[in-house]
């Protein structure tokens, strides 16, 4: 069994490519469901964020495992494959861990080091085995790349110099306010992890008065509660957003909230001394609708921007730091799946050796019928130590030589001298099924890990 990654991200596809990729919650599970149902894929866990789509799968082969991912992907997207093909990256054995380990460690984020993609790690891990689409394979890898994570940024300073997005988003936002946010009314659309950060950054940057908004009511109120912040009625988003200078826009909806005709309005109601509306779009689908950057007096910052601006990552020795880290979890992790690969060509010739004494004891008993019961049992004894011993170095040496790069042409060999049948299964058989929890790294206290929500 083989990993392979294939994915789009916000370096190699536009949003509007990303939008028709994103996998909303409620479509999850289905989509983990054809990805398992295609004839090469026997594992997979699907991350879904504003600026990528992952899929990390347990292939049969590289072709035909390549083939059933883009397939389901391209059905996701509405796109013909060859079209999609143009946007997506593949990553196999070796270099697909890698991948998955820049990838909770922050190194392949548009704000290097942000916090959240680990905890979107986290929640695509738990989906999938709660769909039962991540087998052993699967289950080693995601558990390993979240102690990955949780490594670099307890180890490093990566989380302070990769800050959040939404951080990163704001700062952007201040230069078009004179440099500074503190006292500025504020809008926040979304109650979710997104929108919960979002009101925390605000509020830690002292931006103010600050306003929630959510099409659920009840959890827009429980937000604004917990940051002194005000409640206001989905209803009356025109209104609302005609009385700030900011809004962040973090929803999970499918079509865009903020349209032409709400900031229009919205526009025309309020005081055009007050300077230009910011309007902060961090959703994938996209919040704010094309046009509303055409208009007079708004100033619209997205995911594309944001790619095209940030730029600049973190301090240096840090991510050097992380990149050694990175490269030495990679490196145990393939030396432990090329040791576990070998386990079940060791298992068949062990069984091949306990078939061939049985068979030769069955043949003693036919041809000595007058041995006893206590002499059979002591040449059954001394014939299967004999084979024990025999076995015993080769076995070793084939696991440590297995465990060394190129090892997997040991168990070939092994296989090929002793003509044995090896079963295709996953080469992590004894690897116990188990979900690790404690995954939170050691964050500041404004950028722990929301419970659910995008990567921004």
């Amino acid at each position: 069994m083989k990993l392979l990654v294939v994915g789009a991200s916000y370096r190699t596809a536009p949003v509007a490519t990303l939008e028709r990729l994103a996998v909303a919650p409620a479509e999850l599970t289905r989509t983990l469901d054809r990805l398992v149902a295609q004839p090469y894929v026997t594992e997979a866990v699907l991350v879904s964020t504003c600026n990528r789509v992952e899929v990390y799968a347990a292939v049969s082969g590289f072709h035909g495992g390549l083939g059933d991912i883009c397939a389901v992907l391209a059905e996701q997207a509405g796109s013909p494959p060859a079209t999609l093909a143009n946007h997506l990256y593949v990553h196999y054995d070796a270099a697909a861990v890698d991948h998955v380990f820049r990838v909770a460690a922050g190194l392949d984020s548009m704000v290097v080091g942000e916090a959240q993609i680990l905890g979107q790690l986290r929640d695509a891990y738990h989906w999938a085995s709660g769909a039962d689409t991540a087998g052993r394979l699967l289950h080693e890898l995601m558990q390993q790349a979240l102690r990955v994570g949780k490594r670099a940024h307890a180890e490093t300073g990566i989380d302070r110099a990769g800050q959040s997005v939404v951080t990163a988003a704001l700062e952007l936002a201040a230069g078009h306010l004179d440099g500074e946010l503190t006292g500025r009314p504020a809008l926040v659309v979304g109650a979710g992890a997104m929108g919960s950060l979002g009101v925390a950054t605000l509020s830690r940057l002292g931006a103010g008065p600050l306003t929630v908004t959510n099409r659920g009511a009840d959890r827009a109120v429980r937000l604004a509660e917990s940051y002194g912040a005000a409640a206001a009625p989905m209803a009356e988003l025109t209104a609302t957003v005609s009385t700030v200078d900011i809004v962040v826009a973090a929803t999970a909806a499918t079509e865009p909230v903020l349209t032409r005709e709400v900031v229009s309005r919205a526009l025309a109601d309020r005081d055009p001394d007050r300077g230009p509306l910011i309007l902060l779009d961090l959703a994938v689908p996209r919040d704010v609708e094309p046009g509303v950057a055409e208009l007079s007096g708004v100033e619209v910052i997205d995911i594309d921007r944001m790619a095209a601006l940030l730029a600049e990552g973190p301090a240096a020795a840090d991510a050097a730091a992380v990149e050694r880290i990175v490269a030495a979890e990679v490196e145990g992790f393939l030396t432990w799946l090329r040791g576990a690969d070998v386990a079940p060509t060791v298992a068949a010739l062990r069984g091949r050796a306990d078939d061939v004494v049985t068979a030769e004891l069955r043949r003693l008993a036919q041809r000595r019928p007058d041995l006893t019961d206590d002499q059979r049992a002591e040449v059954a004894r001394t014939v299967h130590r004999v084979v024990q011993r025999l076995l015993h170095q080769p076995t070793v040496r084939v696991r440590q030589l297995a465990a060394e790069p190129g090892g997997d042409q040991y168990a070939a060999l092994l296989r090929e001298l002793f003509d044995l049948q090896v079963p295709q299964t996953s080469p992590v058989d004894t690897v116990p099924d188990v979900v690790d929890t404690d995954v939170t790294p050691a964050f500041g206290a404004t950028d722990t890990i929301p419970p659910a929500g995008g990567e921004r």
